[in-house]
């Protein structure tokens, strides 16, 4: 049932509309068929009533033999019995019309059955009961009791439904439904365009580039919806502004005393004490280094542009190689991407430390696959349970079980590769090889 459902508004409107339309039409339908059937009884009955009203006339007035008359029966017993359909209705107006010209009866009784069922064998009247047998119709038969033992009946066949009717209703909701639905797409389509530019400028929302203003039009509640969007979007760009302005105060003040405790550091004899010192004092440089990397990422300095990817990979391989860590790389054709290239190689040195850390060596394969350039980083450590390899995206996040304290960090390496990825348009996955280790795979948007 969803996946019938419209998404647009202007569509659900439409449908919503369509479906009480359908429903309003269904009850005119219902309606309009129970009140023609109501005036068929009403008209067949007067005439089967009007025709009982003459017979008895002339019957009183000796007009015709007592056994038989013209459109009408005259019997002993009343040919109405318990097992037809009675029709009281039927009896209150045949009495009321009576009283009102004159004439006076008995018992009256009136009821409705097919014409098959009830047919009058006399002149004209028999033959049109005859008919309505054939057409399979129904008639109206009113009985009278004139005199003890002396009944007169006649009869009148309800007339078929007027196809016609039905036609023009037909007709009627078509055009109903042409009118009302083209008009109800028209303002869902006026209501749903401010919205859909609302919904846009919400996904292009980026603090790197000064927003700009959306038209306020549509409805007074869309107008206003609007302006205030605007005005949410300038606070939480200036709120980020003001967020980069403090870090980068925090970030010098923190780094003006751990310079000169760096420096103090220096005087100390015991060897072995000063670089544990010096150790711990660049370990909170690379924290705090990482920190603000993570904080002020959606606002990079450095412009995109297209770089060799492996070239790239190569470069800082290479620093890893000057250092005597065993990390390699599988040669790849040249691969153009569009890239903030500083940004990148940080991303890729946090994940090939991860590798060395944790795994002992980091190998690396790049190529390309479909529309996106992928990078590869395996290593031949534990792995990570599999439901615990999204949490290791969270900053400051550790697996303890796996992974030891000794090795260092704090835990924000992979929280800024992905930040820095992500920010590129990219992702980056961690799953667990088969053959046992690690595997990071990044990618980027050629």
């Amino acid at each position: 049932m969803k996946r019938l459902w419209p998404k647009s508004l202007g569509a659900q409107l439409a449908l919503l509309v369509a479906l009480a339309l359908g429903v309003a039409q269904a009850v005119n339908f219902a309606l309009l068929l129970q009140a023609t059937e109501r005036q068929n009884h009403v008209q067949t009955a007067t005439l089967a009533i009007a025709r009982l009203a003459e017979a008895v006339q002339r019957t009183r007035t000796g007009q015709t033999t007592p056994a038989m008359m013209r459109g009408s029966l005259s019997t002993a017993q009343s040919p109405v019995n318990g097992t037809m359909k009675l029709k009281p209705e039927v009896v209150a107006q045949a009495r009321e019309m009576l009283g009102q010209v004159g004439i006076v009866v008995g018992e009256i009784r009136a009821a409705q059955v097919p014409a098959r069922e009830f047919q009058v064998q006399v002149d004209g009247q028999g033959r049109m009961l005859r008919r309505a047998a054939v057409l399979e119709r129904r008639v109206i038969v009113v009985s009278a009791e004139i005199a003890r033992n002396r009944w007169i009946t006649t009869a009148a066949p309800l007339p078929p439904l007027n196809r016609g009717v039905f036609g023009w209703l037909i007709f009627q909701t078509f055009v109903l439904y042409g009118f009302v639905l083209l008009t109800v797409l028209w303002v869902g389509g006026r209501l749903a365009r401010p919205l859909a530019e609302l919904r846009q400028a919400a996904e292009r929302f980026d603090r790197r580039t000064a927003p700009e203003p959306i038209a306020e039009q549509g409805p007074a509640d869309i107008r206003r919806l609007i302006a205030a969007f605007n005005e949410m979007r300038t606070r939480i760009t200036g709120m980020l502004d003001e967020k980069d302005r403090m870090l980068g105060a925090i970030g010098h003040d923190l780094r003006t005393p751990l310079a000169s405790l760096r420096v103090r550091t220096e005087l100390v004899e015991d060897e072995a004490e000063r670089a544990r010192m010096a150790a711990t004092i660049d370990d909170m440089n690379r924290t705090l280094d990482d920190i603000l990397s993570l904080a002020r990422l959606g606002r990079p300095s450095e412009p995109e542009q297209r770089v060799d990817l492996p070239a790239l990979v190569d470069s800082v391989v290479e620093e890893f190689e000057d250092l005597a860590a065993d990390v390699t790389v599988e040669e790849a054709d040249r691969l153009a991407v569009p890239m903030r290239p500083n940004l990148i190689k940080r991303a890729l040195r946090n994940l090939i430390e991860n590798a060395l850390k944790y795994g002992v060596r980091a190998r690396l394969t790049v190529r390309p696959d479909g529309a996106d350039a992928l990078v590869q980083v395996d290593d031949d450590g534990p792995g990570i349970p599999p439901e615990e390899i999204e949490r290791m995206f969270q900053a400051f996040t550790r697996l303890e079980a796996s992974r030891s304290r000794d090795t260092g960090g704090s835990g924000l390496g992979l929280a800024l590769a992905r930040a820095i990825v992500d920010a590129h348009g990219g992702t980056l996955t961690l799953a667990n090889r088969e053959g046992g280790g690690l595997r990071a795979e990044m990618r980027l948007p050629l």
